[in-house]
């Protein structure tokens, strides 16, 4: 008897003026210790599905005209919201596929994971703190003794992801839901998690519905797979026989959606554009008072050690050339990013030739007001571009909004003219410029906020894992799109990822970060072919 059982399921989203069917007689059952993968592009309705299982959906703007879903007897559409209440973290969880936003800013992970212990277990604080511990730990978060006191905001975005699956593992639920489980973590961290959700499938029975644009994961650790398109399953299989012999083109279209190709070659001869030397980043611990006061009144008092995020560190990257820099969450690789931009306080140098000077501008040491009209020679783009674009905002007035700071000479017309043209650079229609983010897809946003950081034509472009949130098709055409734009304005990228198959489809040089150290450096083919430290050769064994 199938743990649980979606039947001739649709979902409808009303507007003012309209009605718009994301999700279209959707039918499949989940077998007790079952892994089911559902995978699609990017607004296929995959998401959707799974949020209507724990009616999670914004009603009363989303409906359900027809269909059932059936757990433990129970058809969870009908629920009441106390009933379902019941359910949601007890009998089924779900991992949540943006941790940031699902995370309460103004908690502790320690208080918010223990209190869907205190909520379904009753659990007094003490022994709810213990488990916290033990989840924390279970999902490879270091030291979590301290991390438990931590804000959201303090984690990088890989740790954030490890507390919410956490989370939903802490009442050793019936059906997991996992909604791009593993978008924000590095390889390692992905194989540690996979092996948890594996060991918790064996041990408890559980099942997993397994939401996901990685194919390479769906293929090791999915018993069935369902293909999405446009609100409908195209193809269902077990997992094995549908990638050896896929019959929808739309699912031979996905397992060839592949990263490939190499970086384009650098103009020749090379020109220096960064030049970092022994570059730290330290982020003081918080003291309490008495701490404070024994420093200064005890010779002896022992020393308070702060956090080296980046230690030491040395790089160089010539124009037209994209360094790649990898790591495990947590390595420093994105502190990097935000030292360079000074957008944190680090102390070394870092050599800045920008194209119209003769002598190179230390980034460090410039003053605030020095700096402010070289950031739009240096620009960045985050890797959710959803939190990063204004919602109330056009995409006009978005992109247009830097340009606005730094040539307020531009008449209106000038401005709207080159918005055009950044639009144009990165494939988007130009009547786009008059709607807003949330009417785009993931990849369309992606392209939106490029387009920005290109208005201002900077020389380098930092990207802080551009592509993690996307499919790979999307993918493949994002890469694409960077290549073609670096070939074109002999762009600069410092490109940070936890997938190796995109670093070596697009760097020409790669740093590996550990603990906020370089421990191998090279040519791209070199770090791949004959990788030189254990670290490296782990996070490539991982990977392919």
């Amino acid at each position: 008897m199938p743990l649980l059982s979606v039947e001739n399921l649709q979902v409808d989203f009303h507007q003012a003026d309209a009605t718009f069917t994301a999700v279209s007689g959707v039918s499949f059952d989940i077998q007790p210790q079952e892994t089911v993968a559902l995978v699609g592009e990017s607004g296929s309705g995959k998401s959707v599905t799974a949020q209507s299982i724990l009616k999670l959906l914004p009603y009363p703007h989303a409906s359900h005209p027809s269909g059932r879903i059936i757990f433990e007897d129970n058809d969870l559409l009908s629920l009441s919201e106390n009933q379902i209440r019941q359910v949601r973290g007890h009998g089924i969880s779900m991992i949540f596929q943006e941790p940031m936003t699902a995370l309460n800013p103004l908690h502790t992970v320690g208080k918010q994971m223990a209190e869907t212990l205190t909520l379904h277990q009753g659990l007094s604080a003490a022994n709810a703190r213990d488990q916290v511990l033990e989840l924390l730990n279970a999902v490879g978060i270091r030291s979590p003794e301290e991390r438990i006191k931590a804000y959201p905001h303090q984690l990088s975005g890989g740790q954030r992801q490890r507390v919410m699956i956490g989370m939903a593992i802490a009442n050793k639920p019936k059906l997991l839901i996992a909604d791009e489980p593993t978008t924000a973590l590095d390889v390692t961290i992905q194989a540690q998690i996979l092996d948890l959700l594996k060991e918790l499938k064996d041990t408890l029975g559980l099942s997993i519905l397994l939401i996901t644009h990685d194919l390479g994961l769906v293929k090791a650790h999915a018993d069935r797979t369902l293909v999405m398109q446009q609100g409908k399953i195209v193809e269902g299989n077990n997992t094995q026989r549908l990638f050896e012999s896929p019959q929808h083109n739309y699912t031979q279209h996905l397992i060839e959606s592949e990263p490939t190709g190499h970086a384009p070659a650098p103009p020749i001869p090379l020109s220096p554009l960064i030049n970092a030397k022994e570059l730290t980043v330290t982020f003081k611990k918080p003291r309490s008072l008495l701490q404070k006061l024994k420093r200064r009144f005890q010779a002896n008092a022992e020393p308070h050690n702060d956090f080296i995020a980046v230690n030491q560190l040395n790089l160089t990257l010539h124009r037209g050339e994209t360094l790649g820099i990898v790591g495990e969450s947590g390595s420093g690789k994105s502190t990097l990013a935000q030292a360079l931009l000074r957008l944190v306080p680090a102390t070394g140098k870092a050599l800045f030739h920008a194209s119209e000077t003769q002598t190179p501008t230390e980034l460090l040491s410039l003053p605030t007001d020095s700096m402010r009209p070289l950031r739009q020679k240096l620009q960045m783009v985050f890797q959710d571009p959803f939190a990063s674009l204004s919602p109330r905002m056009t995409i006009l007035e978005i992109i247009a909004e830097g340009l606005k700071v730094h040539n307020p000479e531009l008449s209106k017309e000038a401005i709207e003219q080159k918005v055009c043209d950044a639009l144009t650079s990165v494939e988007l229609p130009l009547d786009s410029r008059f709607r807003y983010p949330h009417e785009f897809s993931g990849g369309q946003r992606q392209r939106i906020a490029i387009a920005r950081a290109l208005i201002l034509q900077p020389e380098l472009l930092i990207l802080d894992e551009p592509t993690s949130a996307l499919d790979r098709s999307i993918q493949a055409q994002i890469l694409d799109l960077l290549k073609s734009l670096q070939k074109q304005h002999t762009l600069a990228y410092l490109f940070i990822s936890h997938d190796l198959k995109v670093i070596q489809c697009i760097s020409h040089h790669i740093i590996v970060m550990q603990q906020g150290k370089v421990v191998e450096a090279g040519r791209t083919e070199e770090i791949f072919n004959a990788p030189k430290t254990a670290y490296t050769q782990q996070l490539l064994a991982a990977a392919f």
